[in-house]
């Protein structure tokens, strides 16, 4: 397991409104979570060891699912479900703060909030990015229906790897949980 550089991550604030800063070697990541799901034109920034700082693009996706929001969550937070659903080893904490390892080690990172049956935000990244290079991805589940309203974005990733993560998502997390839970 990779573990996170320095201060993997730090939570301030209260209410709806909570920032989180995510601290490696390399880069550190600011984006208000809360906020951003309700106000998608405050993008986060990279701070870059230089001092620059650079836009960072956003995954932002809506998938419907026909389950409920504690089986949705269940599913991506319980190691033994996200297994059978992907095919592919994990180990998942059920701790904020915990870590995590899913893909057979390929994707690695930190829950950095986790709220039961309505929220997962964590520290990301694909095991072959450059060292301490982290993105934020956040899952938010909506009842909606007998089924599930989940509210996607991931945020903070290498320049260039985009179109290859928001085609992954849906191949390797969304299809394969509609599977798994329908």
């Amino acid at each position: 397991m990779v573990a996170l550089a320095q201060r993997a991550w730090r939570k301030r604030g209260s209410g709806r409104v909570t920032h989180y800063a995510l601290r490696t070697t390399h880069y550190a990541l600011r984006t208000t979570h809360g906020c951003q799901l309700d106000n998608p034109a405050t993008p986060p920034t990279i701070d870059r060891p230089d001092g620059s700082a650079a836009m960072s693009h956003v995954i932002h996706q809506e998938i419907i699912i026909a389950a409920s929001p504690q089986r949705v969550y269940s599913a991506l937070t319980d190691s033994q479900q996200f297994s059978a659903l992907t095919g592919a080893p994990a180990e998942i904490s059920g701790e904020a703060g915990g870590v995590f390892s899913c893909f057979g080690g390929m994707i690695v990172g930190r829950n950095m909030d986790l709220m039961a049956n309505e929220r997962i935000v964590q520290a990301w990244r694909v095991a072959n990015w450059e060292p301490g290079v982290y993105s934020v991805v956040s899952f938010v589940f909506r009842a909606q229906g007998a089924g599930t309203l989940l509210v996607f974005d991931h945020t903070g990733f290498p320049e260039g790897t985009g179109e290859h993560l928001e085609t992954g998502w849906h191949s390797n997390y969304w299809e394969p949980l509609k599977k798994y839970l329908g």
